[in-house]
């Protein structure tokens, strides 16, 4: 019961009971800002605007309603399915939203019946993905889980993770499936956070979600430290690539996707193997689809990882600066041009040049023991100081065209 109290006495007149999404203006202690409410409220009589004041503010936004609740006045909260009826005000929410899971498989017969049954039931479909599994993980799962939404599907070939998944995308997309979320079969992911990665889709915040292990720095203790830096080193380089300034933990594998989306995904050209959700990142963004991050916790048992840094380390840096190039000629000068598309390059010039011209002064210098003059000195630093301001000026503006538009969303509209 959330109730708010006035000087002036009036009986509550007005009752709405049911389930609402919401987002606490105090986070809660596992820093997930997001989450879903069932609430009673009771709502005082007043003789201003149907709107409800003080700790209760409904703000409309298209076609939902959110509900900003301060935590503190929160008597009684209970977590509900996404998919759960909503009872709402003088508003059109699209309540039964077809959720699947995919879950590549590869060697992993020791976890993968424990995901399967902690996956809740806002999930329609669960689709078992046996990338062509030595221990034969399919048939594993077949003859050991009762579930009736587990679907087995099998690739006749390794073809990797990514080639897992976006099989698992196809069938879901066939089946007519909304939202897909990819969750590993190692148990290193919480099923319980489904609901968490498909609500800001289901809201149209976002087209794409994925986790984010960094949030919570208590929690990052428990990471081991080379996997730490490799996370931070290939974190940077896929806000470069990609375009996602506003993302972080690129390798997470637990993430969720609006099928709309999927559908426009070029998946004979995404990477097959362990850049598989980086080059997601780079084909979302040439799509223009808002993705954000949701906060999720590191798990670390006995599972074994088949990523060698070591192998794959020229591999990503390759594909990093590939990616990067594309982003750049599809973004500002295939689809748009402006401003900072003249900003990049003539930054590079002036950089290059004023480099270039200053090494060869200093060499030379240094040959015939005479000192570079002050105009010579200025003539390398003036060029370098201007294409360094392009350069910047070129970043700020890239960080500020992160998509913030939900492509599902305005697909809709049109």
């Amino acid at each position: 019961m959330v109730s708010k109290k006035s000087g002036r006495h009036h009986p509550a007149r007005r009752c709405q009971e049911g389930v609402f999404y919401g987002r606490l203006l105090t986070a809660p202690s596992s820093s997930r800002s997001m989450c879903r409410l069932r609430l009673t409220l009771t709502i005082p009589y007043s003789s201003g605007p149907h709107e409800p004041s003080g700790s209760i503010k409904i703000l409309k936004r298209q076609d939902y309603i959110v509900f900003y609740i301060n935590s503190s006045r929160i008597k009684e909260v209970k977590r509900v399915s996404a998919v759960e009826s909503i009872m709402h005000i003088g508003a059109n929410i699209e309540t039964n939203v077809k959720v699947a899971v995919v879950v590549p498989s590869y060697k992993v017969c020791a976890h993968i019946l424990d995901v399967v049954s902690a996956i809740g039931p806002e999930v329609a479909r669960i689709y078992i993905v046996d990338d062509c599994c030595p221990d034969g993980s399919g048939d594993f799962v077949l003859n050991n889980c009762s579930d009736d939404r587990v679907v087995v599907l099998k690739n006749k070939e390794n073809l990797g993770v990514g080639g897992a998944v976006m099989a698992g995308y196809r069938a879901a997309i066939n089946d007519g499936m909304e939202i897909i979320v990819k969750i590993d079969g190692d148990g290193q992911m919480d099923p319980s956070l489904i609901s968490d990665f498909i609500l800001p889709i289901i809201l149209g915040e976002a087209d794409y979600t994925k986790g984010n292990r960094f949030f919570d720095l208590e929690q990052i203790r428990s990471m081991p430290r080379v996997r730490l830096f490799g996370n931070a080193v290939l974190s940077f380089m896929t806000k470069i690539s990609s375009g996602y300034w506003n993302l972080f933990d690129p390798t997470n594998g637990f993430t969720a996707i609006h099928s709309d989306v999927a559908k426009h995904l070029p998946f004979d050209k995404i990477s097959n193997r362990y850049f598989f959700e980086t080059d997601m990142l780079f084909r979302l963004n040439i799509l223009r689809a808002v993705s954000v991050d949701v906060p999720m916790d590191a798990k670390y048992g006995d599972e074994v990882s088949n990523l060698k840094a070591s192998k794959i380390v020229f591999e990503f840096l390759f594909k990093h600066i590939r990616n990067f190039s594309k982003r750049i000629f599809y973004n500002y000068y295939l689809r748009d041009m402006s401003l900072a598309s003249i900003e990049m390059p003539l930054g590079v010039v002036l950089v290059l040049s004023g480099g270039i011209y200053g090494v060869a002064n200093l060499i030379g210098s240094i040959h015939t023991g005479i000192s570079t003059s002050a105009g010579t000195v200025m003539l390398a630093a003036l060029p370098l100081i201007l294409g360094v301001q392009f350069l910047l000026a070129f970043i700020g503006y890239d960080i500020a065209s992160v998509p913030k538009r939900p492509f599902h969303r305005l697909r809709k509209k049109k």
